[in-house]
């Protein structure tokens, strides 16, 4: 039995390529199509996890279930007592002249 020819065998996978809709590389060049026609991740991955819960939209939609949420109160006391110990964010400048003769302070 006769060998087929190089050239039949590449004109032949070319066909199959173009029928079949794959690309065609002769070289065997890495492309990453492996890649980009996996499945995508994220929409899995974000089903997985529930949604997170916000006590502060939900206290600010019912103001009369009088919700406290303990770790905002805890930074806001947080950041008075900073402010008692001079620690605090330096006030906003009205103007722009107020903040260039911060900026010359500093």
């Amino acid at each position: 039995m006769a060998a087929v020819m190089p050239s039949r065998l590449a004109a032949l996978t070319r066909l199959r390529c173009s029928i079949f809709q794959t690309s065609y590389n002769p070289t065997g060049v890495r492309t990453g199509a492996k890649y980009l026609r996996a499945r995508l991740r994220g929409p899995s991955m974000l089903k997985y996890y529930p949604p997170e819960i916000n006590l502060a939209q939900i206290a600010r939609k019912y103001p009369e279930l009088e919700i406290v949420d303990e770790v905002e109160e805890q930074r806001l006391q947080d950041v008075e007592d900073r402010k008692k110990r001079g620690k605090g964010a330096p006030k906003k400048a009205k103007t722009k002249a107020d903040s260039r003769r911060n900026q010359r302070k500093r």
